[in-house]
């Protein structure tokens, strides 16, 4: 047998937590000296403390690690239920550093506000482009709801024409429009020649005419599109600023797209109203 200070050092673990999982009834020691008090514990009961500290770690109170624990559940199916709360975990975890990011990027559009030079911003027209296309519905216009629907939707298009022996006839853009209650139905977007039918590509994979704009004011964003929107308002405010009114959601054309998210070249093309 252990003494309690033994068997917290064997498990990790401080004196104090082992009695208190005493006093819960989670973990009781093997005996009790009935004259001095001493908990003493065995190196099998190790298996249970792995237990509850485990379950405790991902996230279950102590009542429901005593609960789980007295249901005596088997070693498969504590298995698979830290696996599950593990996922759970992961999936904050991503989540909070995703609006981590997007907090990083209202703080850069704060210190940058009014520090880009009007020489950025380009008004030009933008030419009919036919597309090889799939599109999907984004909750809304937000970064944490159009960043997991745009990002495959251009992974499944990509391996479609790829698969399909068609090479794209220039840059991916992605465009928006309005969808009900307030959801964004979102496009992705790869021009293809003439010749190229929506037939020879499959998998939903449609061919639309993504129409001209008279005049659209543009202006390339440099970096991951997770931190677009310093530039995006930049944008907005050289619009407002200079007397035009913007018509519709800007289109994203991405010039460039290494693997280093950090090297992407994105060209945002916001189009102006007719006065």
């Amino acid at each position: 047998m252990f003494t309690i200070g033994d068997f917290a050092k064997h498990g990790r673990v401080s004196v104090r937590m082992l009695r208190h999982y005493d006093a819960l009834g989670l973990l009781r020691p093997a005996r009790v000296d009935p004259f001095t008090g001493y908990r003493f514990y065995e190196a099998g009961q190790l298996a249970r403390l792995n237990r509850v500290i485990a379950l405790k770690e991902l996230g279950f109170s102590l009542d429901q690690v005593g609960t789980i624990l007295d249901e005596r559940v088997g070693t498969e199916e504590l298995r698979g239920m830290l696996r599950l709360r593990q996922a759970e975990l992961e999936t904050a975890v991503a989540a909070a550093a995703a609006r981590l990011v997007q907090v990083e990027a209202r703080l850069r559009t704060i210190e940058s506000e009014g520090s880009m030079p009007a020489d950025d911003i380009v008004v030009k027209s933008l030419p009919p482009v036919r597309l090889a296309e799939l599109s999907g519905i984004a909750r809304s216009y937000e970064p944490q709801d159009i960043d997991p629907v745009i990002g495959p939707l251009f992974e499944e298009l990509c391996r479609g024409v790829e698969e399909a022996g068609v090479t794209p006839a220039g840059p991916g853009v992605a465009f928006y429009e309005d969808a009900p209650d307030g959801a964004i139905l979102v496009h992705a977007g790869l021009p293809v020649a003439a010749s190229v039918r929506a037939e020879d590509l499959g998998g939903g994979i449609r061919i639309v005419t993504l129409p001209g704009v008279e005049r659209a004011a543009t202006v390339v964003h440099r970096g991951p599109m997770d931190g677009v929107l310093p530039t995006s308002q930049a944008l907005a405010r050289w619009i407002d600023a200079h007397g035009h009114r913007s018509a519709g959601y800007a289109r994203e054309l991405s010039l460039a797209c290494p693997e280093d998210r950090d090297q992407w070249v994105t060209e945002l093309q916001e189009p102006l109203a007719t006065i």
